[in-house]
């Protein structure tokens, strides 16, 4: 499956994509964030991408523009949060150069809808840790409601314990911001 947006190319990952991808996911201020350890070699990130990447409805973003993978966005099954056939957890991560430019929020739209018109999802799920305002604000741009905080979440690819926030896009929610958005309105933002 491949998802176009403006300005990305939603597609699955490759082993070729490794050196794009230890480029971004080799900052500190990127995967820790997300709950996971820098990588460290192209070899490194070429396993990533075997074993946790290259799975269904998880997405290499493209730029467009280039060509280059600067991130990554997908739809997990059977998660911590999401555990019934109707829903998914959302998750996501952009290489620090390409924060604050709305490329996220831009691949999570067309992720969501994919989630409810494509595979007919009720419930989308998400989170993020404690401090990790780049993701909470992705989170509110997109329609994401706040559900709750948990005070202790294992974090075990990093042996750690953090305060975790979840949010949920219903598919009722998801539409009627779509049709806010056809009729003018601003989709996405607060």
């Amino acid at each position: 499956m491949i998802l176009n947006t403006e300005r990305l190319i939603l597609r699955p990952w490759t082993e070729a994509d490794a050196e794009d991808c230890c480029k971004y996911a080799k900052d500190p201020d990127v995967g820790p964030r997300a709950g996971w350890p820098v990588h460290t070699s192209a070899a490194e990130s070429a396993r990533i991408i075997r074993e946790v990447l290259m799975k269904p409805d998880i997405f290499a973003v493209v730029l467009k523009e280039t060509g280059e993978v600067v991130g990554s966005v997908g739809l997990k099954k059977n998660s911590d949060l999401a555990c019934g056939d109707d829903e998914r957890e959302l998750g996501y991560w952009l290489g620090k150069p390409l924060w604050g430019r709305g490329l996220m929020p831009e691949a999570v739209r067309e992720v969501l809808r994919y989630a409810f018109e494509d595979l007919k999802l009720n419930r989308v799920w998400c989170g993020h840790y404690d401090g990790n305002e780049q993701s909470k604000r992705v989170q509110e741009k997109c329609g994401f409601v706040f559900v709750r905080t948990v005070e202790r979440v294992e974090v075990p690819l990093l042996g750690e314990i953090r305060k975790g926030h979840v949010r949920c896009l219903e598919r009722e929610d998801w539409l009627r911001r779509k049709d806010r958005a056809a009729s003018g309105a601003k989709y996405g933002g607060k």
